[in-house]
C-alpha cells in the first residue's frame, strides 16, 4: 500500500471503528435501565401522592425504612435458611437507596422553610431504632459493605434531622406558619416524585 493509499484509507477506518462502537453501546441497556428500583410501583404512587405534603412524605419515607429494617431483622431470627446473606444484601442496598431519597427531600425541605416540626422527632427517634437493626445481623462478607453504606445514609438522615429540627425551632418562632404553608403550589419546585 502507498502513503495516498492509507491517508485516505484513514477516514473510512476511523467511521467504521465509530460506527461499531455506538452500535456495541446502543445494545447495552443503561445501567439506570438495568438497575431495579428500591422502590415498588405503589410505594412510588405514594410518594407522588404526598409531593405535596411534606411532613406526610416524610412519613411515608420513614413507613418504607421501617420495612425495610423490620425485613433485615426477620432475616436474622429464627433458622438460618440457604440465601440469606444475599437476601439482607438486598434490603440494606434499598434502606441506603430510600434514605438518600429521604436526605434529598429533607434538603429540599429545609432550604423552603417546610414545618416538619411535627414528623422531624419521629424520625430521629426511628434512625436511632434503625441503627440497631443494622448492626445487628452477624459480620458476612456478603452484605459488611452495604451494612456501612446504610449506617452512613441513615447517619446523614439522623444528622439532617437533629439539625433541621434546631433550625426549624428558630425560624418558626420568628416566622409563625400559616394554616396552609406547608404546602407546595403547584408552580413551585418539588422535590423529585420518581
Amino acid at each position: 500500500m502507498t502513503r495516498r493509499t492509507l491517508v485516505s484509507a484513514l477516514p473510512i477506518a476511523t467511521l467504521l471503528l465509530a460506527t461499531l462502537l455506538l452500535a456495541n453501546t446502543s445494545s447495552t441497556p443503561a445501567y439506570a435501565q438495568q438497575h431495579e428500583s428500591a422502590l415498588s410501583e405503589g410505594e412510588i404512587e405514594k410518594l407522588r401522592d404526598t409531593a405535596y405534603d411534606p411532613p406526610e412524605r416524610v412519613a411515608i419515607f420513614i413507613a418504607f425504612l421501617n420495612q425495610r429494617a423490620d425485613a433485615i431483622g426477620k432475616q436474622i431470627v429464627g433458622k438460618r435458611r440457604p440465601g440469606r446473606e444475599e437476601d439482607i444484601h438486598d434490603q440494606m442496598e434499598q434502606f441506603t437507596s430510600i434514605a438518600d431519597d429521604l436526605d434529598d427531600n429533607l434538603g429540599d425541605y429545609a432550604a423552603r422553610h417546610r414545618d416538619l416540626r411535627k414528623v422531624l422527632p419521629k424520625l430521629v427517634a426511628a434512625t436511632e431504632r434503625w441503627a440497631t437493626t443494622l448492626k445487628s445481623p452477624p459480620d458476612h462478607d456478603a452484605y459488611n459493605v452495604s451494612r456501612k453504606l446504610a449506617l452512613e445514609a441513615n447517619s446523614d438522615i439522623r444528622e439532617a434531622a437533629s439539625k433541621l429540627v434546631e433550625e426549624q425551632r428558630a425560624y418558626f418562632l420568628q416566622h409563625p406558619p400559616s394554616k396552609e404553608s406547608d404546602k407546595y403550589s403547584p408552580s413551585e419546585k418539588r422535590p423529585r416524585p420518581f
